[in-house]
């Protein structure tokens, strides 16, 4: 066997363990009733596009803006007397997901992915209710219990196969309605969600892969897509009669400049051996 053979099958087994590794447990995450989403709304507006991508250089050099995301976070540091429930919980811990993902990014920027930085996922440094918690601890201790399949299309994780980053702060009131939206505008991708009726084929993102029991729990994949997909193609999507592929997983950062777009498969393994 040929030393590049040696390399390929080394590298595709390391890229299966990266995408377990997202596919993880966590602790149970409690977050305080009352939290102002205002300022991180406003600050989504300004350095979000309707890409979903991140003007992440200019963010860093603006100490106002800095200082609103962080001042914004510290809403979520204190110890609860209050605990929110249901869709405020739920709104709530999806905005302290993305916003601690953006300021881990932007304290560290510039940098290709969030996979070269350490423990991005795994490390408790993120203060909610009076203790650390970390990200895995949101999403998979907390939000996939609380709302399944829903999660998927509200956390961004700093990659440009994540679902868009939207440009608002999820709210108690609206959250329902904008995940719906959150959904459609992933689906809507047709980098990110390719529907093929001629070819029966839909080609879609690798999240419906790693979270396939949340899928199946609302119902099955098919009723999903069907749900979410854009309107020519919904009734197919919804029909499952056809050839699933799922495609590659681009974790390059979603930076509205120049990092993040020519991240390999090669350096996401090495970056998660060798980091």
């Amino acid at each position: 066997m040929s030393k590049l053979w040696v390399l390929l099958i080394i590298l595709t087994f390391g890229l299966t363990l990266v995408s377990a590794a997202r596919a993880q447990t966590g602790e149970n995450v409690d977050v305080a009733a009352g939290i102002n989403h205002h300022e991180f709304d406003q600050v989504l507006k300004k350095y979000v596009n309707e890409q979903g991508l991140v003007n992440y250089g200019t963010w860093k050099q603006s100490a106002a803006d800095l200082s609103a995301l962080d001042n914004y976070l510290k809403q979520f540091a204190a110890k609860i007397d209050n605990p929110a429930q249901a869709s405020e919980k739920a709104a709530s811990l999806a905005n302290a997901y993305n916003a601690f993902v953006l300021r881990w990014i932007v304290s560290n920027y510039p940098t290709e992915s969030i996979w070269q930085l350490k423990d991005s996922f795994s490390g408790k440094r993120n203060e909610i209710g009076g203790r650390k918690v970390s990200l895995d601890d949101i999403e998979h201790g907390t939000l996939r219990a609380l709302i399944g399949y829903r999660t998927h299309a509200v956390l961004v994780c700093a990659a440009r196969s994540c679902p868009p980053l939207q440009r608002f702060a999820y709210t108690a009131e609206k959250f329902d309605d904008q995940d719906d939206t959150a959904y459609r505008a992933w689906l809507a991708r047709e980098d990110l969600n390719k529907f093929l009726p001629n070819e029966k084929k839909v080609e879609i993102s690798s999240i419906f892969k790693w979270f396939k029991q949340d899928f199946d729990n609302a119902g099955d994949l098919p009723n999903i897509l069907g749900r979410y997909a854009p309107k020519s193609v919904r009734e197919f999507a919804a029909s499952g009669n056809y050839q699933t592929k799922y495609l590659p997983y681009d974790w390059g950062l979603n930076d509205q400049g120049s990092h993040g777009r020519h991240y390999s498969r090669a350096q996401l393994f090495f970056d998660n051996i060798f980091k």
